[in-house]
């Protein structure tokens, strides 16, 4: 009876414990695959695979595809333009962009013409936006921000740079601000309209925060581009109540002034015809009018405190976490790119640009047109959209999707580029905040770039727009003096400019030790000229040779080492078989 007793225990025992080790199995179970959804399928829900990707949109490529050359030191992206309808569709203006991001080798501002051909770059250490061509007292000049940015906002300056990539002008806002990131904007009459966002304290307690909190107060400057002298300021705090926005207090926001809450979020400022400021609030989901009088609030459109009567069902005012609202006087009008999101978590809503007209007086609202993106893009922050009142097409940059397209008044997708591999866009490791196309004459004041490797010239000039073609001359003179005074050259060869970097083979009669590469325009005139270059001597050749001789005898000795030790081997583990048999011995 007792071993009956102590057989019952110990099942029991055992089956405690295997329960216990089986409960433990199901927990730790339960807690991976919960941390799987809760931290991985999220991710793995931002991929956007379709069935009719390349591999350029697969990321074969790199998430930023990028070419190299070997006459310029920087690295620029490789642009996939997508066939609409089996045309290119594209016009033939010059692309402005400003790609950034862990996968950009070089980020700065870029100009691309319009078979994806790098034009112009400069590699900017800090990070650059808001790159486009402004006129400026009836010259033109490529304006871009350029500075230090945090969560959304930035602390730097502005540039603005002639038709020779010469500085001209470097704006800061009047005060102690640093100029943010989101909007230049020249006006007609020659000044600058920019952004601010300023730090203050302020009684979050209508939405739940402290009393004595803090917020970004937003303002916008008008300046005096010459001068620095400020016309204008106006502040969000002033007129916009707290609880008006649609961001929410999470983290901690709000309560120290290191981590304000970003209440108002303006990013464009533009001006009509009255003289009144045309501002888009993010966070109030609002496009507002303000006096240049009084600074008062003349109108608003969306929002919880919209003024306008909605003439198509709601689509007019819909508008959310919105950017770039622009006005066209000539047929009042609104223009923006409306993100519909500003978070992953957000529900799937498309981005879209649109195209509002305003009835001012009577405060009504119709929607005009519509652009959407073929593959259902959802733009979580940037983006913009540009019409231009003389041209019937309309270029929308997807902000935090590295692609811009083309369309017609009309809706109809003209042109669809991509500067990163399309299925990783909901990543951002390639972004640019704004896209535009215009018209760009450039004249550098440096010289064109060239090197010889082999037997063929590599030539590029950064940012020289009017070069059409290379003309390659050689030195046929004896005295050294007039090498260096560019005289005794002989006129060799023509050669059509290909791309942004032409290669030339050195012809085989060549019997010049120096020679050299001048720069044609349409018109046949020298722009300029690179410096003196030379064939590569023998003992570079030689030199290669070597490197290649050194290569093959360091593989042959591998493979002499590793024959070797395979025989080794073998010999030792004969010799173990010989004195480990068995011999029969004789009595």
């Amino acid at each position: 009876m007792a071993g009956l007793k102590l057989f019952v225990s110990l099942h029991r025992l055992f089956n405690s414990r295997r329960s216990l080790f089986q409960i433990i199995i199901c927990s730790a179970i339960a807690g991976s695959l919960w941390l799987f959804y809760l931290f991985v399928v999220p991710q793995l829900l931002r991929f956007r695979f379709r069935t009719d990707l390349g591999w350029y949109d697969l990321g074969a490529y790199g998430f930023g595809p990028s070419r190299s050359y070997a006459s310029f030191q920087y690295e620029s992206p490789l642009l996939e333009i997508t066939a609409v309808d089996g045309d290119r569709g594209c016009d033939d203006l010059y692309t402005f962009l400003a790609p950034r991001g862990d996968s950009v080798a070089h980020p700065g501002p870029m100009v691309f013409d319009a078979d994806g051909e790098l034009v112009w770059m400069k590699h900017n250490w800090e990070t650059t936006q808001d790159f486009k061509v402004q006129r400026f007292q009836g010259e033109d000049y490529l304006t871009y921000w350029e500075g230090e940015q945090v969560d959304g906002r930035g602390y730097g300056s502005w540039y603005m740079l002639d038709s020779t990539y010469t500085i001209r002008y470097v704006i800061n806002p009047v005060g102690d601000f640093g100029g943010d990131l989101h909007d230049f904007h020249i006006t007609p009459e020659g000044t600058a309209l920019v952004t601010v966002y300023d730090p203050i304290p302020a009684d979050l307690g209508s939405i739940g925060g402290p009393k004595i909190g803090w917020i970004y107060d937003c303002l916008f400057q008008e300046l005096d581009i010459v001068s620095g002298e400020m016309l204008f300021e106006w502040r969000a705090s002033d007129k916009f109540p707290v609880n008006s926005t649609y961001e929410t207090l999470s983290g901690g926001t709000g309560k120290e002034r290191s981590f304000a809450f970003d209440f108002f979020h303006i990013n464009s400022v533009d001006k009509d015809e009255q003289g009144d400021y045309i501002i888009s609030s993010r966070h109030m989901h609002t496009i507002s009018c303000i006096s240049h009088l009084t600074g008062d609030i003349v109108w608003t459109l969306g929002g919880k405190s919209n003024d306008f009567r909605d003439l198509s069902d709601g689509e007019a005012t819909s508008f959310s976490w919105q950017h770039d609202a622009r006005w066209h006087q000539e047929n009042s009008t609104l223009t923006l790119f409306d993100n519909a999101a500003h978070a992953h978590k957000d529900p799937e809503r498309e981005s879209r640009g649109m195209v509002i007209s305003l009835d001012i007086r009577k405060r009504e609202a119709s929607l005009l047109a519509t652009f959407y993106h073929p593959h259902q893009q959802k733009s979580i922050s940037q983006g913009n959209l540009q019409l231009k009142d003389d041209v019937d097409r309309v270029v929308i940059g997807w902000g935090h999707s590295a692609a811009y397209s083309e369309y017609s008044m009309d809706g109809k997708l003209l042109c669809n580029v991509h500067f990163g591999a399309s299925a990783f866009f909901d990543f951002g490791r390639v972004v640019s905040y704004r896209v535009f196309k215009g018209d760009w004459v450039g004249n550098p004041q440096t010289r064109p770039d060239a090197v010889v490797l082999s037997d063929m010239i590599y030539v590029s000039w950064n940012g020289a727009t009017e070069v059409v073609g290379w003309r390659l001359e050689a030195w046929d003179g004896e005295d050294i003096d007039e090498v260096n005074h560019s005289e005794g050259f002989t006129w060799i060869d023509d050669f059509a400019k290909a791309g942004f970097e032409t290669e030339i083979s050195v012809p085989d009669d060549l019997g010049y030790l120096v020679f050299r590469l001048a720069a044609l325009d349409s018109q046949g005139n020298v722009l300029g000229r690179t410096n003196l270059l030379q064939r590569e001597s023998d003992h570079g050749i030689a030199k290669e040779s070597i490197v290649w001789i050194a290569l093959i005898m360091g593989v042959c000795g591998l493979v002499a080492a590793l024959c070797q030790t395979k025989r080794l081997i073998a010999c030792r583990h004969s010799c173990l078989r010989r004195s480990n048999a068995y011999e029969l011995v004789s009595l």
